[in-house]
């Protein structure tokens, strides 16, 4: 199998490195806008650089994995599906929703699989909600509570394109609400607040934001988030049910302290940041892809639930600039 990777940043490096460390990837070759970086990224991991995007696509690739800016990926995702590529693409498709519809509308109708990138999906913790939710042993749910707390902010240049605290950040727990619950959000209400650099105010954005979710049986769903989580990186959901509950994140690293009277200190060290904690679950989720591109399974995560996650976002943030309850059909198109 040889697969190309689109995008040499950090988590485009990690990818490459998972990548050829597969028994059945025969080669990777990885592009970038900057080739400089492509040719760095290709000589420290031993694998090809192609000098464009273009000798990319023309180098006899059996799938293609896009870790490239936001703005790259709706061309890239069409540029493969057009040349019969199978691509796992990271969360977003696309900037905004009508970019997104405007890609779902392009590949609609072809057999050419593409897989998004929501890692938690895949992550062990995770999966083992979903099936206590499934199995019924939990009950009828009556509550999840989601938590993702990372340790410091970004620079002020991705915050300024990130497309703000719900739409970055909060996309993966309104994505993982839905795959656990098996539900659908119906309506929101979110919050914000800015207590950090002033950069996020500029922005247009917040640096701590809650949400509260409806979804589609009754059950309530909270959302919490912030960039300022000084104890470490915290991603967290509890499910609870009418029987029993669940918890996903509570392990030796997770970031708490306990104040009461005789409780153990966690042994951590806490998690210093998204790719430490789910390092296991990007492996996973790419062994996935390296199915759907042999033909053994089907895209795991569809352009349409990419899609679902950012409606969800983007009825929080019309919710917290209006301060006000708003429908998932306010912002459906």
């Amino acid at each position: 199998m040889r697969l190309g990777l689109a995008g040499t940043g950090r988590i485009g490096t990690a990818h490459a490195e998972t990548l050829k460390g597969f028994e059945e990837v025969e080669s990777v070759m990885v592009a970038d806008v900057d080739t400089a970086r492509a040719r760095a990224a290709a000589a420290k991991l031993g694998v090809e650089a192609a000098d464009s995007l273009e000798s990319l696509f023309a180098s006899g690739l059996d799938g293609l994995v896009v870790t490239a800016a936001t703005d790259a990926h709706p061309g890239l995702i069409i540029a493969a599906v057009d040349a019969g590529i199978p691509v796992f693409c990271e969360k977003p498709v696309a900037a905004d929703i009508p970019g997104t519809l405007a890609v779902l509308d392009r590949i609609d109708g072809s057999d050419v699989p593409v897989q998004i990138g929501f890692q938690r999906r895949f992550d062990a913790g995770y999966a083992a909600a979903r099936a206590a939710v499934a199995s019924g042993e939990l009950g009828w749910l009556h509550t999840l509570r989601a938590t993702t707390f990372d340790p410091a902010p970004p620079p002020a240049e991705y915050v300024a394109h990130s497309g703000g605290l719900f739409r970055d950040c909060g996309v993966h727990d309104f994505d993982i609400i839905r795959w656990v619950s098996g539900r659908e959000v119906t309506e929101v209400y979110a919050i914000g607040a800015n207590r950090g650099e002033r950069f996020f105010v500029d922005a247009g954005d917040v640096d701590t934001a809650a949400a509260t979710l409806t979804l589609d049986d009754g059950t309530l769903a909270t959302v919490s988030l912030t960039r300022y989580n000084g104890a470490g990186y915290d991603v967290r959901l509890d499910v609870l049910g009418s029987v029993s509950g669940v918890v996903v994140g509570l392990d030796d690293r997770a970031p708490l302290r306990s104040v009461e009277p005789g409780v153990a200190p966690l042994p951590g060290p806490p998690y210093p940041g998204f790719m430490e904690r789910f390092r296991p679950a990007y492996t996973t989720e790419l062994r996935a892809f390296l199915d759907v591109v042999a033909g053994r399974a089907p895209s795991p995560c569809v352009a349409a639930d990419a899609l679902e996650a950012f409606y969800i976002a983007e009825a929080c943030e019309v919710s917290r600039r209006e301060r006000r309850p708003v429908g998932l059909a306010e912002v459906r198109r």
